[in-house]
């Protein structure tokens, strides 16, 4: 069976879509603009998208959802108000988060408690300023009733580079 391939256009509107279930409805739009540009796997599935020469979000193997960059996080912030897809973390542990170490359960002040464990998250400070994404550890319930182990295993911090999935 011989496929036929994919325009950019049906690519750009299959990752709105998903940005949109996994995000909410809108964020494919805020993440993905017209300019978009596909890195593709071996077997052709959409596995980086990229704007303006910069990654915005992977696409996970094995799930098929997105991990963002930091470029990625930082337009979905401004899309999402808090506290959707956020941990807040305490003023002391947020130099350390922003470098992209782990966001541990201790210094977690608040949690959106419609996030499930293993979601992609975005990391703030009680100001609501982003500090980093990553995928989330526990559950909200979990992690608030927590003083131990990690709350959000970073991937990308503002102050450093961001790790690929």
């Amino acid at each position: 069976m011989t496929s036929i391939p994919m325009t950019k256009e049906a690519r750009l509107a299959r990752v709105r879509m998903m940005a949109d279930y996994q995000f909410g409805k809108g964020a494919g739009a805020v993440l993905f603009d017209d300019g978009a540009v596909f890195q593709l796997s071996k077997t052709k599935r959409i596995r980086q998208v990229h704007s303006n020469g910069e990654r915005i979000a992977t696409v996970r193997a094995r799930d098929g959802f997105f991990t963002l960059s930091m470029e990625g996080a930082r337009r979905l912030h401004g899309y999402l108000e808090a506290p959707a897809m956020r941990v807040s973390v305490v003023d002391d542990a947020a130099p350390f988060v922003a470098k992209g170490k782990t966001a541990f359960c201790k210094h977690v002040i608040s949690v959106d408690p419609n996030v499930r464990a293993m979601e992609e998250i975005l990391v703030t400070d009680k100001e609501d300023k982003l500090l980093a994404t990553g995928q989330l550890a526990l559950a909200p319930a979990e992690i608030m009733r927590s003083n131990q182990g990690a709350a959000v295993l970073v991937r990308g911090g503002a102050e450093k580079e961001d790790k690929e999935d």
